[in-house]
């Protein structure tokens, strides 16, 4: 896939005349994350088979809507259904969602994940404020021949993450008594999980906690200049001494009862920038 400027503003035309109108805040949920949508106001909803040159989800976790709509007092826009690797996406079509938002107004992008904790201080059911990452993924979201036309080449990722927003999203939760952790998340491919050794080559490189996603996006996002806050919801231990069998079905139903705490995180947030 090649990204051009027309293929986005056709994109964006499309989300434009149904009322997505210069939202201020781009959210992106993650595996077993979507009941946040919930929490908006007016929703109008758009499939993302519907907007033109939009890739489509293929995980059955993610149901494939972009959905704009008030939160907070803020307008948003709501990416319910990611893209990943390991579905046999590129880089492109995995970022091409995130260009759409910035294009579309959003001035501040929160992502969400669920994540295996490598960090076994990190226990299920904890959500962990994501400060650096590990990109163990193989390629860039910017490693293509016309990334000039969107923005530097060279990106510096000294600080991927602001920290401004972090240093809220903290307050907010010792305000409302949620235990938030904060470590490095290390992107792999997927989709199988990790064997012992490999989670601890993790624990060797640094690695907090381990998922399939996020690193592309807060790439692009680094490259738009967009500020980005992202939150682990941590699923599964990942103790290769003492590795017990994970099902998927497990993990989704750890993110699902923490998914409260992460709505409430970021509802604050949204009400403080």
């Amino acid at each position: 896939m090649r990204v051009t400027k027309k293929q986005l503003e056709e994109s964006v035309d499309y989300l434009r005349n149904k009322g997505f109108d210069r939202p201020q805040i781009g959210i992106v949920l993650g595996t077993g994350l979507g009941k946040l949508v919930d929490e908006l106001k007016k929703p109008i909803v758009a499939h993302y088979h519907h907007i033109p040159f939009f890739p489509l989800a293929t995980v059955e976790f993610h149901s494939g809507k972009l959905i704009f709509g008030t939160m907070a007092g803020k307008k948003v826009v709501v990416m319910e259904g990611r893209f990943h690797l390991y579905e046999g996406y590129d880089f492109l079509d995995i970022t091409y969602p995130i260009r759409v938002m910035h294009l579309l107004g959003i001035e501040k992008l929160f992502i969400s994940n669920a994540a295996g904790a490598i960090n076994l201080d990190h226990k299920k059911g904890d959500i962990m404020l994501i400060d650096d990452h590990l990109n163990l993924q193989g390629g860039s979201p910017l490693a293509f021949k016309n990334v000039a036309e969107f923005g530097d080449r060279f990106v510096d990722m000294s600080e991927p993450y602001d920290i401004a927003m972090r240093q809220k999203l903290r307050a907010i939760a010792k305000k409302e008594g949620i235990s938030l952790k904060s470590g490095t998340y290390a992107s792999v491919v997927g989709p199988q999980l990790e064997t012992r050794a490999e989670y601890r080559m993790l624990k060797i490189l640094g690695a907090d906690a381990v998922g399939m996603s996020t690193v592309p996006e807060v790439i692009v996002a680094n490259h738009l200049r967009l500020p980005i806050v992202a939150v682990s919801v941590i699923t599964d231990e990942c103790d290769p001494e003492n590795l017990q069998p994970v099902d998927i079905h497990d993990i989704i139903n750890v993110a699902r009862k923490t998914e409260p705490k992460m709505i409430k995180l970021f509802t604050e947030l949204i009400k403080e920038i």
